[in-house]
């Protein structure tokens, strides 16, 4: 039995996928097109690109849990009603995914190399996703994008966690922050088992069914981070202090499920 879970989960993630690929070209081949003969402005087309996206990654989701390759949870999901800037960590391939599924108006910082790949070039540019291509840039047009309610997603890692080690945060969501006077909407992001790191490929699945859980944690203030005049030095300190609370709350949630999933073996 357990042999055939996994081949049939394998099944399941190749055409996760497929689904993928194929839902992104027909994104901006079809949906894409046809949204833009609408009437309206550049920003009332962008809002609607994110709505769709949005829309599309909810049933996204779905499909892979009725497909039986994953599972999920989230909790205290209320808290990102009214979020501006959502900072998380980054287990795996998918989490922009979750989040993007959980909230209606994301904006995302991405990599420029993304814009060249046919499935989600189309979805970058029609929903006006923010390229990290320069700093400067991205700070201002993150600052445009949060005055518009935008919600703006950034994995301040700039890369996927290497499973078993520290996180290690960068100044860029720090400076966004301060400088765009942003409080912090922490999200812990657990995955268990791994699946889809950066040492992971596609079809390396899991010997057991992969779930997520997605802790939505108090906002955190900048404000007293504003008190020092020089920016530089307060992006070094709340970066410090990000990485401290990133790291105390990844391990504390680790420990938490390890503990379930020994009591869950017990109780078997």
């Amino acid at each position: 039995m357990t042999m055939l879970g996994r081949i049939w989960r394998w099944c399941g993630t190749a055409f996760s996928f497929l689904l993928f690929g194929v839902g992104g070209l027909l994104l901006s081949l079809v949906v894409f097109p046809l949204l833009r003969l609408l009437p309206g402005t550049s920003q009332q087309r962008q809002r609607r690109a994110k709505c769709v996206i949005h829309r599309t990654f909810r049933c996204y989701i779905l499909i892979m849990r009725l497909l039986g390759v994953l599972t999920f949870s989230v909790k205290d999901q209320e808290r990102l009603q009214g979020a501006s800037l959502v900072l998380a960590n980054h287990p795996s391939l998918l989490d922009v995914v979750f989040l993007i599924a959980l909230i209606p108006n994301a904006n995302c910082v991405v990599k420029g190399r993304l814009t060249r790949h046919l499935w989600t070039r189309g979805p970058i540019q029609q929903a006006g996703y923010i390229l990290n291509e320069d700093g400067e840039d991205v700070i201002e047009t993150a600052a445009q994008a949060m005055a518009r309610g935008d919600t703006l997603i950034v994995f301040p890692e700039g890369t996927r966690t290497t499973p078993g080690a520290s996180l290690s945060l960068k100044r860029g969501a720090a400076q966004i922050a301060l400088r765009c006077r942003a409080d912090i909407t922490p999200v812990i992001i657990h995955c268990s088992p791994t699946t889809l790191t950066k040492e992971d490929r596609w079809y390396e699945v899991p010997d057991e069914r992969v779930h997520f859980t997605l802790q939505i944690k108090p906002t955190i203030a900048v404000a007293p981070y504003l008190d020092d005049e020089v920016t530089s030095r307060s992006a070094r300190t709340l970066a410090r202090d990000l990485t401290h609370y990133f790291n105390q709350e990844v391990s504390v949630h680790e420990q938490s499920a390890l503990g379930t999933e020994e009591y869950d073996h017990r109780c078997a």
